[in-house]
């Protein structure tokens, strides 16, 4: 071997190959997907789900039709234009004004640290249902878990194989029970199109859990920490974006039908926990233990995604904290994990407040998003934006308005 070989080999030796860096990317991409879908998919998403399905039956598919498609109209603005600009939210926000990134920060830190403690108990009701655990026990368990993903070496890479794992295993074991409770199917594809009852406030809260809040802007912001920035990545984040509200969309639907198939048989779900009793009804004793999984899985991830995007949000606004930002993660999750400890729960008045937060979240951040895409050019690097596509999201904005004006009544009421 000469040594101008040698010398070539040494300078490549270590260096990452157009192979492996698509492999990289493909990864985070779907960590991204993943991330927003499974920080929609938590203890709230699994109980709503599930006492609206007995409260409108096969009807309810039609309120599940109409929200995928809204959130998908959110979710493509929003990850294209963040994907696009290479900017968080936030920096957005005071870019297009000053001062309006600290309060949209404000906002979703706020919303995601209340709704964090409530993701803290699902777990701990998850190790309950799975194992017997006291759930003080269960949930400190749950939090150093999460907690260790932040801590790794390769903590990004580590939270998008977890997110991904787990967001498989909840589907799965979802799609068991949905066959084995034996759902009319056919009844629920005609009530997708021609429901016998339309309950839009149903529709409106569907819509707020899946993409309101630091859910909205999860994925998009693993897009930019992974690099996946540019108009030249923009096939990319669209299908991320509409990929990822699928992933929820299938994650809702056979919830649906298992439920469905529990109460058209004539079950009546306990009022105390109705996702339980629906999958003890629909798989006997061991539908318990399934319940648990699910909700376990659906805890830690929402932790996961609610600790990363609320801590992203913090961190732009200073280096330190972004040179120590797995840091502030752990911090982030140890403080939401010591108030559950303290108080058993997440105080309730405090999770409607976090709820009508995040309702106002939804209009400011995304009327900044819908801004940027028309008006401001720079920050989308030159990049031309479809005009069907902002004009969608505008017809969208006025409906977050809506959900905006519901929260502050929500506010008004707590006051």
């Amino acid at each position: 071997m000469s040594d101008e070989t040698r010398q070539h080999e040494d300078r490549t030796v270590g260096q990452p190959t157009a192979a492996s860096r698509t492999a990289a990317s493909r990864g985070a991409l779907l960590g991204a997907m993943f991330l927003m879908a499974t920080s929609a998919i938590g203890p709230g998403f699994i109980t709503q789900t599930t006492v609206f399905t007995a409260q409108l039956g096969a009807a309810f598919a039609f309120a599940i039709v109409v929200s995928i498609l809204v959130d998908v109209a959110v979710q493509m603005n929003v990850w294209r234009v963040v994907g696009v600009s290479g900017l968080r939210a936030q920096e957005l926000a005071n870019s297009v004004l000053s001062g309006a990134g600290y309060f949209l920060a404000t906002l979703v830190v706020l919303g995601g640290l209340v709704f964090n403690i409530g993701n803290i108990g699902g777990t701990a009701l998850g190790t309950n249902a799975m194992f017997g655990l006291d759930v003080k026990i269960g949930g400190a368990i749950s939090a150093l878990i999460a907690i260790a993903i932040f801590l790794s070496k390769r903590a990004g890479i580590a939270m998008d194989r977890i997110v991904v794992v787990l967001g498989v295993v909840m589907i799965a074991m979802v799609l068991y029970a949905a066959i084995v409770s034996g759902p009319p199917v056919g009844e629920a594809l005609k009530q997708s199109v021609l429901p016998d009852d339309v309950d839009f406030l149903i529709i409106t809260t569907l819509i707020g859990g899946t993409v309101g809040g630091y859910i909205t802007y999860a994925g998009a912001h693993r897009l930019v920490d992974s690099g996946i920035t540019g108009p030249e990545h923009v096939r990319d984040i669209t299908r991320g974006s509409v990929t990822g509200i699928l992933v929820t969309g299938v994650m809702r639907a056979l919830l649906f039908l298992a439920v469905l198939g529990v109460v058209a048989g004539g079950v009546t779900l306990a009022v105390e926990n109705p996702p339980a009793s629906a999958f003890e009804a629909a798989l006997g004793e061991v539908g318990v233990r399934v319940f648990g999984i699910i909700l376990w899985a659906a805890s830690i991830t929402s932790v996961i995604g609610a600790s990363y995007t609320s801590v992203s949000f913090l961190a732009g606004f200073s280096r330190r904290l972004e040179a120590r930002r797995n840091l502030v993660t752990v911090g982030f999750i140890l403080f939401s994990t010591a108030v559950y400890l303290a108080l058993g729960q997440a105080p309730v008045t405090l999770l409607v407040l976090a709820g009508a937060l995040n309702g106002l979240i939804l209009p400011v951040g995304f009327a900044i998003i819908l801004w940027v895409a028309a008006r401001r050019t720079d920050l989308m690097r030159g990049y031309r934006y479809p005009r069907p596509l902002l004009a969608i999201g505008a017809l969208v904005w006025v409906l977050t308005v809506y959900l905006g004006w519901n929260s502050l009544g929500g506010i008004a009421d707590l006051l």
